[in-house]
């Protein structure tokens, strides 16, 4: 076609210039293929004049609705076209859930700061996908495959820091536990596991109790493992020792002594059963202190003194420390000052060796209290004056200035003995000396 003809046609419209018997070829559209999208209708559109083909891609309502509609909305019409009503409205629940959690928490709370949870498709797509599935395998009668898809969210969730959505699939594990029977109770044990440390979690020790107890009840006599290779026994045994420990806490905060001492020894008890030497220690060690404050000396020294052999074998330096610094109290409370003294001083040096800065402090506070009850004010001065100069390196203000009251007592006595020796001696020389010191007032 000659270069003119060309250039007046293309100054012509684009309708207009489709009238002209002069083939134009359009330029072929292409649109990058969307995942979401299953069909595209091509439709081949040719002009039987002049064969001018166009590929035109026609979307169905249904595929036009993808990109309409959010990614909440297009999972639940989905979840609703493959029939899992169930799903649907456990997932419309949460989402609910997180909106109702995130008002009332207001600005500036945790879950305020987050997105809300219909923005977050990969939560969202976690949800869809484990739901469903969980939904097939019951109604299908598969109810361990059911637990295995909760429990995948629940462990999502959990490693997500969402701790109410996995605490609510924890509960959807428990409940689907109940119904699996071949395995020989391990899913239940699981779940009343994993219940009991959501419980815990809030602070509701007595029902966390209640769970553990099933739990250890559970496993006794299986070799179950869990993932880190520790059998599901000795993990029962670490929760209850755990959870006594805790309602010990409570019960030696509120002076019930006889009640801390029982639940302790249960703890005690089942750190010996689960084979943990490092909770066997910490048990004996709470025990002690436990009748050493209800004056039980006897009982506390023997718990203490295995505390001690146990933080020897396992080559724990700060436990040593902690065990003599007892065991001293202990000793002095029966009057064996000597022995008592010999613990604190073992301990101090641990203490210093191992950069234990607060324990060196009270300790050297406590040796030179009984330093200065008896009279030998001048050891007395050099561990308080050490505990002060160990105090003013620690950010501890209260510590500090209880150490400055310490130091100026030792200082006092200690002078106070100089003036004795100088009044005991009534000479010239004597009385000249003391007179200057009034004047002066300086430490010599």
């Amino acid at each position: 076609m000659p270069q003119q003809t060309m250039s007046a046609l293309s100054a012509l419209p684009f309708a207009l210039a489709k009238t002209i018997a002069v083939p134009i070829q359009q330029p072929t559209i292409t649109t990058k293929s969307d995942p979401k999208i299953e069909r595209i209708h091509l439709i081949k559109d040719k002009d039987p004049k002049h064969d001018v083909s166009m590929d035109i891609k026609e979307f169905s309502k249904r595929e036009a609705a993808v990109y309409r509609n959010s990614h909440k909305q297009n999972i639940c019409i989905e979840m609703l076209q493959e029939g899992f009503h169930k799903s649907f409205r456990e997932f419309f629940t949460l989402i609910d859930k997180w909106n109702a959690l995130r008002e009332a928490g207001g600005p500036g709370s945790d879950i305020w700061l987050l997105k809300p949870l219909d923005e977050q498709y990969d939560k969202l797509d976690q949800l869809q996908q484990f739901l469903t599935l969980a939904e097939a395998a019951q109604r299908a009668g598969r109810h361990e495959d059911a637990y295995k898809n909760y429990l995948a969210l629940a462990n999502y969730f959990k490693n997500s820091g969402n701790d109410w959505l996995a605490d609510h699939f924890f509960q959807r594990c428990f409940d689907t536990a109940k119904f699996i029977k071949l395995d020989g109770g391990k899913r239940e044990a699981e779940a009343y596991a994993n219940l009991g440390l959501v419980k815990e979690r809030h602070g509701q020790l007595a029902t966390a109790l209640e769970h553990y107890e099933v739990f250890y009840n559970l496993t006794l006599g299986r070799i179950w493992t869990d993932g880190k290779g520790h059998t599901q026994h000795s993990v029962a045994c670490e929760n209850l020792w755990r959870i006594y420990t805790l309602l010990a806490d409570k019960m030696l905060e509120n002076k019930e002594h006889q009640g801390a001492i029982k639940i302790l020894i249960k703890a005690f008890e089942m750190a010996k059963e689960g084979g943990d030497n490092r909770l066997k220690g910490e048990s004996a060690y709470r025990l002690g202190l436990a009748y050493l404050s209800i004056g039980k000396t006897d009982a506390a020294i023997t718990f203490l003194k295995t505390y001690m052999a146990i933080s020897k074998i396992l080559g724990d330096n700060v436990g040593i420390g902690k065990a003599n610094e007892a065991l001293s109290k202990a000793l002095e409370s029966q009057g064996k000052i000597l022995d008592s003294i010999q613990y604190l001083e073992k301990f101090i040096e641990i203490a210093k060796n191992n950069n234990v800065n607060q324990s060196l402090v009270e300790s050297c506070i406590c040796l030179g209290d009984i330093f200065n009850t008896r009279g030998r004010y001048e050891e007395a001065y050099k561990h308080f004056k050490k505990a002060y100069e160990t105090a003013c390196n620690l950010p501890n203000l209260p510590l500090l200035e209880e150490t400055q009251v310490y130091y100026g007592i030792g200082q006092a006595h200690k002078m106070m003995m100089e003036y004795c020796n100088h009044t005991e001696v009534v000479d010239f020389i004597n009385t000249k000396f003391l007179l200057e010191w009034k004047e002066n007032r300086t430490d010599k």
